[in-house]
């Protein structure tokens, strides 16, 4: 009797770790092929998943119908989770990276500053967990899975 008490507690210690990811939906578009009878539509969701702690994941997926694309992408996203390292709320040092045409600049603010970023790289960061940045979309698409994908390969290049 006993026993089975601490294998339901057990259980239910694991099911919070899983919980405390938290994710949000950054963009979901129809996408388009054309065949002989006609366009065939298709759902690109793209998906980021992060603790709050210093890990994050970037997730894309298509689907035939909406649930479908972003169910994938959110198992995508939990695939692809970086650890960023995370020094009193902000980030160790400036940094810029570059993905399709999106280009972002990161950079460490004073503690209090708060999140001076917009959109894509705004969501990003909250969910890593960083309090305190400075950023700027230097390329000039508003693409938002390319603006993600090059806030992650800005976090990438990042040394503790």
């Amino acid at each position: 009797m006993v026993k089975k008490e601490e294998e339901k507690k057990e259980e239910v210690k694991v099911e919070k770790e899983e919980e405390e990811f938290e994710s949000r939906l950054l963009d979901l578009t129809r996408t388009a092929r054309m065949t002989a009878g006609g366009r065939r539509f298709r759902f690109r969701a793209v998906f980021v998943t992060g603790n709050k702690k210093g890990s994050v994941g970037v997730g894309v997926a298509k689907g035939n119908d909406v649930p479908q694309a972003i169910e994938k992408a959110q198992k995508q996203a939990e695939k692809n989770l970086i650890s960023v390292p995370i020094v009193n709320g902000t980030i160790p040092h400036q940094v810029e990276a570059k993905s399709g045409a999106a280009r972002v600049l990161l950079k460490p603010q004073r503690r209090g500053r708060g999140l001076v970023a917009g959109g894509t790289v705004r969501i990003i960061c909250e969910l890593v967990g960083i309090q305190d940045i400075s950023s700027k979309l230097l390329g000039r698409t508003k693409n938002k899975l390319n603006n993600a994908r090059a806030t992650i390969s800005a976090f990438k290049k990042l040394k503790s």
